[in-house]
């Protein structure tokens, strides 16, 4: 019986990680990782075959699925592999019962990418894709588009929460995008001002406009459009670069975490805790860039580092974050427990705020580069660590 890395097809129809991770002798160390995510998920009836093929043909999807079986795994939850749609049944702790749907927004196998780049170009499309996926899962829920067998219809999902697993492959820029672009999409927040007297503001934006001219809703979560919808699970980390750096290969690991604590706590002084952008060389290969702002009672912001992989560590959630619709017909059980670094995300309707329960050092970005003196290079200098 194969398994996942037993190729399937010729060498020119493989994807190109997937052949990547076959060739280079430095990956073998990765092989047994990703094969321990599969736990359970190859032994769904009929689907085995299917899903191998993915994973070496197209690849990001698959990851994504592998990286979500392991993900719920570590919540101390079960996965029903009995029934067929939507991706994952679950089980948690108490018998507690609900529906994963995994997507990715990824890019055509043709697409190239553009030899020029502009930001604001790059979130619109991001942005819209994160939609647009996320309304197509969304019609198998309702069984629109002349399903037959709507999601909902389904009596393991009838009068559970559904949730939606997306994770953004669309472009080589995509594990750079945080989380703005869901904060968009499901709340309706601008990006935040980095610079001048408003640093750290941010403002609304109700509709983003495709390249027809038409108009595409964001902040989905701010109304009950999308009430079928209990929660989003998000991450920009949960790629084949987790796997990378949880099999502890020699790596250069550019990671971004957030911080914050209540001023009481720092120590008077603490260089690591001061206000503004600092840059420190903490040894060989371990470089830390901290940002600070005043928050009134508490100090927040982040840390990027730079560093050799042997000083990086993440376990398999780092990076995870839990979107809660305030307008779920089936809202996700408040009580359920989840693991200190999952990232919570909640609107309040009253306010319109965003309210992130974050916890200190939660793993917001990170990016995984070949251990060579010109990818240091050109990490110290976007950096501004070297002029």
């Amino acid at each position: 019986m194969s398994d996942l890395f037993d190729p399937l097809f010729p060498e020119e129809k493989l994807h190109d990680h997937f052949r990547l991770i076959r060739a280079d002798p430095v990956y073998a160390e990765v092989i047994p990782v990703i094969q321990s995510w599969a736990t359970g998920l190859l032994e769904r009836k009929g689907e085995r075959h299917k899903f191998i093929k993915e994973f070496q043909s197209t690849f990001n999807s698959s990851m994504w699925e592998l990286y979500l079986n392991r993900a719920l795994i570590d919540f101390g939850c079960s996965v029903d592999f009995s029934k067929s749609a939507p991706d994952f049944f679950v089980k948690g702790p108490g018998n507690y019962q609900f529906n994963v749907e995994a997507v990715v927004s990824d890019q055509p196998p043709t697409t190239k990418q553009q030899n020029t780049f502009s930001e604001q170009e790059f979130k619109k499309r991001g942005a819209l894709k994160l939609i647009g996926k996320i309304r197509d899962k969304l019609g198998l829920y309702r069984g629109t588009n002349g399903k037959k067998h709507s999601y909902s219809s389904l009596s393991h999902v009838r009068g559970r929460p559904f949730v939606i697993a997306i994770a953004p492959f669309d472009s080589k820029m995509s594990l750079f995008q945080n989380n703005e672009l869901i904060n968009m999409v499901l709340f309706g927040m601008a990006p935040p001002v980095l610079e001048g007297p408003d640093q750290g503001k941010q403002g609304s934006i109700a509709s983003l406009l495709k390249a027809s001219g038409a108009p595409v809703e964001m902040g989905v979560f701010t109304n009950d459009s999308f009430k079928e919808i209990s929660a989003i699970f998000f991450s920009t980390v949960g790629t084949f670069g987790k796997a990378v750096v949880e099999s502890q290969i020699e790596r250069l690991v550019k990671s971004t975490r957030y911080r914050v604590t209540n001023k009481n706590q720092i120590d008077s002084g603490s260089r690591l805790w001061q206000l503004g952008t600092h840059r420190f060389q903490l040894g060989t290969l371990n470089y830390l860039m901290t940002m600070r702002r005043d928050g009134g009672g508490q100090i927040g912001g982040a840390d990027t580092r730079i560093q050799h992989s042997l000083f990086h560590h993440e376990t398999h959630l780092d990076g995870l974050q839990v979107y809660f619709n305030p307008y779920a017909e089936i809202p996700f059980d408040p009580n359920f427990s989840w693991p200190a670094e999952v990232a919570l995300n909640y609107y309040d309707v009253e306010t319109g705020e965003h309210i992130q329960a974050h916890p200190d050092g939660a793993l917001v970005s990170r990016q995984v580069f070949d251990l060579t003196p010109s990818a240091l290079r050109f990490l110290l200098e976007t950096n501004k660590f070297i002029q």
